[in-house]
């Protein structure tokens, strides 16, 4: 039973990174309608941003964080400015294959700044374990801040597009981009505002992430990136609490598969749920049924 509860810790907290990340998917294709698959190369870029920071700069983990943050949140709104912006009304294979062209782009430039060998990443988090059941239960301070960090990120961003008047124009955005311009909404830039915070929460997710897995290279985004856009999937795209349980639920599924079936089938089991989920309910367990008019 101790084990069992230790698995699931340790999924939530993995969930909750496949999460946070989810959410960036979610928002732009919610606003936009465009699946940004270089979006796991921009959570590597914020992990090293951060890395950078504390080991050559010497910058504190929170600072060091936020710098992260900053960067990406630039590269977000330049990758959306050059390569998704022109092709606003191009067909949907075009923006993807774009998409997969400057994932490739990021992955090679880190390969030039960074190297191919894997870095040490140092724990951003400075705080002692939680010790649970007479010590029988150790609860991680990255757990602990992972998770917290996934629960504050989908409550702000929630009253954000609820609340604010860019969160609502974001809503109308997409629902209708023609009706949004006529009512005044500057469309373009409220979609540069949905890459950017995306590309935030992804510096977010890169740091939580290597501090969890201490191992960065430049592939290290790739595959959580693809993890998360089915955790998005899973949840419903398009649904800010559905990336939140599509992300947790997964990272469940997938310790609870390696730590009782089998590691090499861990990721495996991650993909299974998303053909399942296709065939059942392909809108995820939030999405809305959407009737287009032909």
């Amino acid at each position: 039973m101790i084990q069992f509860l230790s698995y699931l810790c340790n999924g939530i907290s993995l969930g909750s990174v496949y999460a946070i990340i989810a959410l960036g998917y979610t928002m732009v294709y919610g606003i936009a309608k465009m699946l940004n698959f270089a979006h796991g190369d921009v959570i590597m870029i914020g992990a090293y941003i951060a890395f950078c920071a504390m080991q050559y700069w010497g910058f504190p983990p929170v600072i060091s964080v936020i710098a992260a943050m900053v960067v990406c949140t630039a590269l977000g709104v330049i990758i959306e400015r050059l390569a998704y912006k022109p092709l606003r009304k191009a067909t949907s294979l075009a923006v993807l294959i774009t998409a997969i062209g400057m994932s490739y782009l990021l992955q090679n430039v880190a390969l030039l700044v960074w190297g191919a060998n894997p870095k040490s990443f140092p724990s951003v988090v400075g705080l002692g374990a939680l010790s649970m059941l007479n010590g029988q239960l150790i609860i991680t301070s990255e757990t602990i801040v992972t998770i917290t960090a996934c629960v504050v990120i989908m409550i702000v961003l929630t009253l954000f597009t609820s609340k604010t008047k860019m969160g609502k124009a974001m809503r109308v955005v997409s629902e209708d981009k023609g009706a949004a311009e006529l009512m005044g909404i500057n469309v373009n830039a409220t979609i540069s505002l949905t890459f950017a915070i995306g590309s935030a929460l992804a510096a977010v997710a890169g740091v939580l992430l290597c501090s969890a897995y201490p191992t960065l290279q430049p592939t290290t985004g790739a595959m959580p990136g693809i993890k998360a856009f089915t955790a998005a999937v899973f949840g419903g795209i398009g649904s800010i609490p559905g990336a939140m349980l599509g992300g947790i639920l997964l990272g469940v599924i997938e310790i609870l598969g390696k730590a009782y079936v089998s590691m090499e089938l861990g990721d495996a089991f991650v993909f299974a749920v998303l053909i399942v989920v296709l065939l059942v309910k392909p809108t995820g367990l939030l999405g809305k049924t959407i009737h287009e008019k032909v």
